[in-house]
């Protein structure tokens, strides 16, 4: 097996626009690691805010996809793709820039960052959407699950490299001029976008297709297919819990736990390396197990280490809540490694972007109401309550997937065609499309 494999490794990391591709999703995701950091303790530390307050930051940055998320879609598949992403670096790099002359001029507030936030997560929106679609464009069909694996262990690189390096920066710098390589990283992103070659064309737009009609066909191609549907589910109720801690984990850090910014960076930077395992592990497990087997074992094996969240303690105890990230890290990778290259493999190009689109819609959408949920727990019960809140939210990750067909697949259909019926136990991997 190992024989076969190098020399796909090998075609896919001597691909020149993957490569470009690649690295500049690691810099700006190190740069976007380094914010996770500082951005919280400019709002908790320096402008001193409430719980609820961090929360409706959190909310601020993931709110985009409810309100551009399933029309980005549709304007994505009418335009290329590669100029999409050049664009969105931009505007994140200017919008996170203004952050370190504000504080130095001593008039940053969180208006500002609720303003950066949402910003930066309106174009997060058209970069991720497009991104997604922009893989097939670069790589065959079946490099997609390599291409996709490279992407997660960057990404899960960079949050181990990220962290640390940003509470570092935190705790030499101040929090407010630690964003400053965030900003740099979105201009390097963009820079190395810039030398990309490969030959998109540019959709033809359909005589008399109405955007709705175009939104609509997106949104039922998802939501008309079985396996799509149990997975968008699945995911929608991960990130609804997965807001919850993002909203309170930094208040139950400095407030509960009193850790300084380089603890926290360590922290994170320690429980990421279970997602560079995850991302690393992805592609042999999806072999061993299956790939539909891998979408609901990752989640069912993992969610459990959720519960160690609330029962972290000062001292010894910090690290409970660095294994419970990491293990839940881990699965979260796998899980998105099997079931993104499945969603592009088995969408029609011509309605990746509105698939895309659609699916983030639905799992990214109850972000913002997770976030400002859990702000509004702590701020009545306190941090670890909403903890407890987001451990017992992830045990439920699992159900929609293993009431599905996939619990009873090896493997996921590989077809695009939209005439497949089902067979036993294996659904279509394409329903028919309007």
């Amino acid at each position: 097996m190992n024989e076969t494999l190098r020399p796909r490794q090998a075609r896919l990391l001597g691909h020149r626009d993957f490569r470009l591709l690649l690295t500049g999703a690691a810099v700006a995701q190190t740069g976007s690691q380094v914010t996770l950091v500082a951005l919280p303790l400019v709002a908790v530390v320096v402008l001193d805010a409430t719980p609820f307050e961090v929360g409706l930051l959190t909310a601020a940055e993931t709110a985009a996809f409810l309100l551009v998320g399933l029309p980005a879609g549709a304007w994505l598949d009418r335009m290329r793709k590669l100029p999409v992403l050049i664009r969105a670096d931009v505007v994140r790099c200017i919008a996170v820039g203004s952050i370190p002359p504000a504080a130095a001029l001593g008039v940053l507030t969180m208006p500002q960052l609720y303003l950066v936030a949402l910003v930066t997560g309106v174009a997060t929106v058209f970069f991720d959407v497009a991104h997604q679609s922009f893989l097939p464009v670069v790589l065959p069909r079946e490099q997609l699950v390599a291409g996709n694996g490279a992407l997660e262990t960057v990404r899960s690189s960079a949050q181990i490299a990220g962290p640390g390096l940003g509470g570092g920066l935190v705790q030499l710098l101040g929090a407010p001029l630690a964003i400053v390589a965030d900003a740099c990283g979105y201009l390097a992103s963009a820079l190395l976008l810039a030398r990309i070659r490969v030959e998109e064309a540019r959709p033809e737009p359909e005589p008399g297709r109405s955007l709705r009609a175009e939104v609509a066909e997106g949104v039922r191609f998802v939501l008309g297919h079985p396996l799509l549907r149990a997975i968008a589910t699945a995911t929608a109720t991960a990130n609804l819990f997965a807001a919850v801690l993002m909203a309170v984990q930094t208040v139950f850090w400095v407030r509960v736990l009193d850790l300084p910014p380089g603890a926290i960076g360590a922290l994170l930077s320690i429980s990421a390396v279970g997602g560079l395992a995850g991302a690393l592990c992805a592609g042999r497990l999806a072999r061993w197990v299956g790939q539909a087997r891998l979408i609901w074992l990752s989640t069912l094996v993992s969610a459990p280490f959720a519960l160690l969240w609330p029962l972290s303690r000062g001292g010894a105890g910090v690290w409970l809540f660095g294994l419970a990230s990491g293990v839940v890290l881990f699965g979260a990778v796998a899980y998105n490694v099997a079931q993104v290259s499945f969603r592009q493999s088995v969408c029609p190009p011509e309605l990746l972007g509105r698939m895309n689109a659609t699916m983030r819609f639905l799992v990214w959408g109850t972000m913002p109401l997770g976030a400002l949920g859990g702000g509004l727990v702590a701020d009545w019960s306190g941090p670890r309550t909403a903890l407890w809140l987001c451990a017992a939210g992830f045990l439920l990750v699992p159900v929609p997937l293993l009431l599905s067909p996939l619990r009873r697949m090896r493997d996921l259909p590989e077809t695009r065609t939209p005439d497949d019926t089902p067979a036993a136990e294996q659904p279509a991997a394409s329903p028919t499309t309007p």
